[in-house]
């Protein structure tokens, strides 16, 4: 015989369920149907989540490390970076800002870059449920362009993946790259804010001892007498220093670098060789009015940084040459 048509199946169903109605103690058997079909639906919503959670898992453990932990780098690099760009074209415009490449260093830059594709080299397939939590906060923090939040998640999951994660090397080495980037775009400043008077006196004093005129905090009389020049927090050499460090860290890692006792003598003479170029800048603004309004604008500007740009990344090469060397 056939099968009983959806039709028919629904009549009779529906006739059953109007029999329970008349009869108490069908009434009680057709409560007890309703509950276990309210039942039923729970159990199927429940079995649908799980569905859903088993295909999560089934991707992630199909998924290499590499591309998970170098994509949430690159959303976090992105993050905090359009931060600093929003805030750049506020602040000069677009075309000062394109020009000063949105007050973003071009070594910030390509260590972002060499990090997220040291980390992407890791070709190891899995990812566990912790690693899908680290994640999931990490996002919950870098999914709106606030830069200290983002590079405070950047810090975070490069701490993770240096101390926690598995041992690989490359996803190691590319996640001390991005802790170091942190430094410059985060943590430098938040030292600054808590000892800016001292390291602005600082550097008052270099550049009071070299044209030995007097000074008051961070005030200096210029050498003819015709003003003062006052070191403002863009103008400490604080930042450049930071990003010596930045530069050694990347490219001694990027290389694979052994740690010896000569990497602290490079990274000193890049760090000196910043303070030396800013120190001198500034003295020479000191001299006179016609001095300042020279070295303080966009071209003086951008001459200093070339000059510092370029010794902070021949120190940073000379140190790695061997290795260099070795690729060459």
């Amino acid at each position: 015989m056939g099968q009983p048509s959806f039709a028919k199946a629904s009549e009779g169903i529906l006739s059953r369920a109007k029999a329970d109605v008349r009869s108490p103690d069908r009434c009680r058997a057709a409560s007890w149907r309703l509950s276990w079909s309210s039942e039923a639906e729970a159990v199927i919503a429940h079995l649908n989540k799980l569905f859903a959670r088993d295909s999560v898992l089934r991707i992630a453990s199909e998924m290499p490390r590499g591309e998970f932990f170098a994509g949430l780098f690159a959303l976090g690099c992105v993050s905090g970076l359009a931060s600093r760009v929003i805030q750049s074209i506020n602040r000069l415009g677009w075309t000062d800002a394109l020009f000063n490449t949105f007050e973003v260093s071009a070594i910030v830059l390509g260590s972002c870059a060499a990090g997220v594709s040291l980390v992407l080299r890791d070709r190891t397939v899995g990812i566990s449920s912790s690693e899908l939590a680290v994640g999931a906060g990490f996002l919950c923090l870098v999914i709106l362009p606030i830069g200290p939040l983002s590079w405070f998640a950047i810090t975070a999951l490069s701490l993770y993946l240096v101390v926690i994660g598995p041992n690989v090397a490359s996803c190691r080495r590319g996640a001390f790259i991005l802790l170091a980037v942190t430094v410059p775009m985060l943590w430098s400043r938040l030292l600054f804010q808590f000892f800016a008077n001292f390291i602005l006196e600082i550097d008052a004093s270099l550049v009071g001892a070299i044209l030995g005129t007097e000074r008051n905090g961070a005030i200096i009389d210029f050498v003819d007498g015709s003003g003062v020049l006052v070191i403002l927090p863009a103008c400490s050499s604080i930042a450049n220093v930071s990003l010596a460090i930045l530069c050694w860290v990347t490219v001694s890692q990027w290389v694979g670098h052994k740690t010896s006792a000569h990497d602290l003598l490079w990274c000193l003479l890049a760090c000196v060789s910043v303070i030396a170029v800013n120190v001198t800048r500034l003295g020479l603004m000191a001299l006179s009015q016609w001095h300042y309004v020279s070295l303080h604008g966009p071209w003086g500007e951008a001459i200093a940084n070339t000059i510092i740009l370029g010794l902070i990344v021949g120190f940073s090469l000379l140190g790695v040459r061997r290795e260099l060397f070795q690729r060459l």
